[in-house]
């Protein structure tokens, strides 16, 4: 079986060396759709598994949320889920709902700033990067609010602009 034989009909139309380019530029190609498509992801949002009445009330939060949080538009992470929801793109604020009960509230960060918006109460905590994590507490489902920093006025602005949702759709 001769070189030319092993070539198929298609290429061996074309001049040599663009033979010689087709594989290696069909690589770079498959490589470039494939890396663009990864993007940076949302790999660094875990998505809460809640299970009996907090899912079911969990759905229902999700259904009452905005599409747009004090003037950032709603662009979830993907894939979707009904427990998480985000609003902006970087930095964004996320919520997550029926999240585990955080073990901060019982060690040395339990009398941490909790305040109370519309009597609902956001146990708060500073994260390493300046944004503030809120988690509404005495609920059938705890859910938590990230806040990045230096986005709003205020890093309470986000969960008390979602306070009334929360108490109507999460039964305390």
């Amino acid at each position: 079986m001769d070189r030319e034989s092993r070539i198929p009909k298609a290429l061996a139309a074309l001049p040599a060396p663009v033979r010689w380019l087709a594989l290696p530029l069909a690589l770079t190609c498959t490589v470039v759709v494939l890396v663009g498509s990864w993007g940076p992801g949302d790999a660094d949002i875990e998505v809460p598994q809640p299970s009996g009445r907090a899912a079911d009330y969990c759905r229902a939060l999700a259904a009452a949320l905005p599409q747009e949080l004090l003037g950032h538009p709603r662009e979830d992470p993907s894939p979707a889920s009904p427990y998480v929801a985000a609003w902006g793109d970087s930095p964004r604020t996320v919520l997550r709902c029926g999240i585990d009960r955080p073990e901060e509230l019982d060690g040395e960060h339990a009398k941490d700033l909790s305040p109370t918006v519309d009597d609902l109460t956001w146990w708060s905590q500073k994260l390493s990067d300046g944004g503030y994590r809120f988690v509404a507490t005495m609920r059938a489902a705890y859910v938590e609010v990230t806040s990045p920093p230096g986005v709003y006025g205020s890093p309470l602005d986000p969960a008390a602009a979602l306070t009334p949702l929360v108490k109507a759709n999460i039964p305390g």
